[in-house]
C-alpha cells in the first residue's frame, strides 16, 4: 500500500467537539484547551464558531476566545463562519482562516440551515469574495457524505458535485464529513474516489464520526487511496445535534496512535495530547472516549 509519509491532523475539538455540550464551558477553559492543544505538535486547531448564539449558545464567546488564546507560530486557528455576519465577526477577531459548510443531502440542508444546497452555496459567494479581498483562506465542509438521517445512503456523485462547487468557489481544502457515522471502508473509498475525479486528492480531507465504530477503518481505507489530511477531536468530543444517534467524533489520540504505529509522521506528541484529553474530560466530568487515552491512563496507574 502506498500510504503517505506524513499526515496533517485538523483538531476540531474546541469547536465541533464542544459546540453541542449542554453545560456551559467557561471561556478560560476553552482558551486553555486551545493553548494546550497548540503545544502538542498539532498544526491546525479549529478554535470556535461565529454563528448566532441563538442557535449555538456554547460558541457565544467566540470573540473573547480568539482574543485570549496564545497564537503559536506554525499553528492555524480556523473558525466556522456560516454567513457574512459570521465572517465579519471573525475578521474583527483577527481570524486568519475560516470555514464554510454545505450538505450533500437536500433534506439535511433544509432541516439544518433551512435552505437548499444550491441556496446555501449562493450565500457563500459574498463571503468568498470578502475572504479573498482580505487574504483569508477558506476551508469547505461537506456533511452527510456517506449517509443522511433523513434520506439514507447518499450517492458519491452528489458529494462530488457539492465538493466541486465549493472548490471552484475558492475553498483551498474540502473536508468530507460522515456526519452520522454510518460509513464503512469500501463505501468511504468509493466516495473519496468519486470526489477526487473533480477535486484534487491533495485538496481533500476526511472527517469520520465513530457512531458504529468504523472511523479508524474508514481512515485507513482512505489513506490507501491518497488522503493525507484528517479531522479528529481530542478525547472523542462532539457529535451532531441534527443527527440522532451520532455519538461523536473520532478521538485524535486514537488516530495518532494508529498513524505512529504505521510509521506515518504527524508531528504530534501522543502523551501530551492524551493529557489534554484528560484535562477537558475532567471539566466535562466524564472519561475520554478515546481507547488509547484510557489505555495510557491504566498503564500509569
Amino acid at each position: 500500500m502506498n500510504y503517505p509519509d506524513k499526515v496533517k491532523i485538523v483538531e476540531v475539538g474546541p469547536r465541533d467537539g464542544l459546540q453541542n455540550e449542554k453545560q456551559t464551558i467557561p471561556t478560560d477553559v476553552k482558551v486553555e484547551l486551545i493553548n494546550r492543544l497548540s503545544e502538542t505538535g498539532l498544526s491546525v486547531v479549529e478554535a470556535t464558531s461565529f454563528v448566532s448564539p441563538k442557535w449555538v449558545p456554547q460558541m457565544g464567546d467566540n470573540t473573547d476566545v480568539m482574543q485570549s488564546i496564545t497564537r503559536k507560530e506554525g499553528v492555524n486557528y480556523p473558525v466556522l463562519t456560516p454567513n457574512m455576519r459570521g465572517f465579519e465577526g471573525a475578521l474583527a477577531a483577527e481570524a486568519k482562516e475560516v470555514a464554510v459548510f454545505a450538505a450533500a443531502s437536500e433534506s439535511f440542508s433544509q432541516k439544518n440551515i433551512n435552505c437548499s444546497i444550491d441556496e446555501s452555496l449562493e450565500r457563500f459567494a459574498p463571503l468568498m469574495e470578502a475572504a479573498k479581498a482580505n487574504g483569508i483562506k477558506v476551508r469547505g465542509y461537506v456533511s452527510c457524505v456517506l449517509g443522511c438521517p433523513y434520506e439514507g445512503e447518499i450517492a458519491p456523485e452528489k458529494v462530488a458535485d457539492v465538493a466541486d462547487k465549493l472548490y471552484r468557489m475558492g475553498c483551498y481544502e474540502i473536508s468530507l464529513g460522515d456526519t452520522i457515522g454510518v460509513g464503512t471502508p469500501l463505501k468511504a473509498q468509493a466516495m473519496v474516489k468519486a470526489v477526487a475525479e473533480k477535486v484534487p486528492m491533495e485538496a481533500l480531507a476526511v472527517h469520520f464520526h465513530d457512531t458504529y465504530g468504523q472511523a479508524l477503518s474508514n481512515i485507513l481505507a482512505c489513506l490507501q487511496i491518497g488522503i493525507s489530511t484528517l479531522d479528529s477531536s481530542v478525547a472523542g468530543l462532539g457529535g451532531c445535534p441534527y443527527a440522532k444517534g451520532a455519538s461523536g467524533n473520532l478521538a485524535t489520540e486514537d488516530v495518532v496512535y494508529m498513524l505512529q504505529g504505521m510509521g506515518i509522521h504527524t508531528g504530534v506528541d501522543l502523551d501530551k495530547l492524551a493529557a489534554v484529553g484528560r484535562f477537558i474530560s475532567q471539566h466535562l466530568e466524564r472519561e475520554p472516549v478515546s481507547k488509547v487515552a484510557v489505555a495510557l491512563k491504566s498503564q500509569c496507574s
